[in-house]
């Protein structure tokens, strides 16, 4: 009797259609699918592309280690040159950039005041562990320490 009702059951299941999925679930899931790839695609651009690279000279004015949970290298420095947004006033050019290498960071601290030329990359936001700016100091091109000049008041 046993062999019967396993017969019986398995051409009840024989007989059932498997079951559809709706077009709702698939259409759902293909959404989520290309949602979860286009915000891949936008944070790496965001965040991980390098959008340019280049090299800015000036003086290096201050550079910090800084930071509330992630503690980061900040630095400015003050470029030759003047800019003005608004006619008849003058402002001076300033670089402010992040440092993420260790290394580089040391000999920047150590040379506070020299003139140096810095190669850096540019991304299109800033992450937290990075740096608070957009541009990352990567390596020191050169450095030229200030001469031993007196000052007037000397």
């Amino acid at each position: 009797m046993d062999e019967q009702q396993l017969t019986q059951q398995e051409q009840l299941l024989a007989r059932e259609p498997g079951k559809k999925k709706s077009w709702f679930r698939k259409f759902a899931r293909t959404i989520l699918i290309l949602l979860f790839i286009a915000v891949a695609v936008l944070t790496y651009f965001k965040f991980f592309f390098v959008f340019g690279v280049g090299s800015k000279a000036g003086e290096l004015n201050f550079f910090v280690k800084k930071g509330y949970i992630f503690k980061t290298y900040e630095g400015r420095v003050i470029q030759t040159g003047y800019k003005s947004k608004v006619p008849g006033s003058i402002q001076s050019n300033e670089f402010e950039f992040s440092v993420v290498d260790e290394k580089v960071a040391l000999q920047l601290m150590s040379n506070s005041g020299a003139f140096m030329e810095l190669h850096y990359k540019e991304y299109l936001g800033a992450l937290p562990w990075r740096g608070m700016s957009k541009y990352v100091v990567d390596s020191i091109i050169s450095i030229q320490r200030p001469s031993n000049t007196p000052t007037p008041f000397e």
